[in-house]
């Protein structure tokens, strides 16, 4: 496998510093090059999406540890919706851990809802499992302010 470019690299290491089962460069590189892929960037995080048909699909979304809180998450997701939006997409989904009660919070602030739960999606690394909600924001509706 080729060398991956500079910004697949960049995303690989913040990906590294957020989750524990992080995106390899190479991953990234592969996704990027994807039909519909959206990639918004600000310092200390990204957020990556894709856009299928009516639907969009944030597939992730990292924010450094050390500048958490401070509105990078809500103005990146923010900006996907208004992208997918713009893109023809008519819902914009994702998946989080039902135990990751600050992603929960966040995207239920941003008017996302439950739409469905995978049952032990997320592996950890002791071997626990962990359901994922699907939740789904309708953006025909109030898109998230940034």
């Amino acid at each position: 496998m080729s060398e991956a470019d500079p910004l697949s690299r960049e995303l690989a290491e913040l990906h590294a510093e957020t989750f524990d089962a992080p995106w390899t460069a190479q991953a990234f590189a592969g996704l990027l090059n994807q039909p519909g892929m959206m990639l918004e960037a600000e310092p200390g995080g990204f957020i990556l999406a894709r856009v299928a048909g009516d639907e969009a699909e944030i597939l992730t979304l990292a924010v450094r540890p050390t500048v958490r809180r401070e509105g990078i998450a809500s103005r990146l997701v923010a900006a996907a919706a208004v992208r997918s939006a713009s893109a023809g997409a008519e819902r914009l989904l994702l998946e989080v851990a039902e135990d990751n009660a600050a992603a929960r919070a966040l995207y239920a602030h941003l008017g996302f809802e439950t739409a469905a739960r995978r049952r032990r999606y997320y592996a950890r690394p002791d071997g626990e499992s962990v359901d994922a909600l699907l939740l789904v924001l309708n953006l025909a509706g109030r898109l998230p302010s940034r």
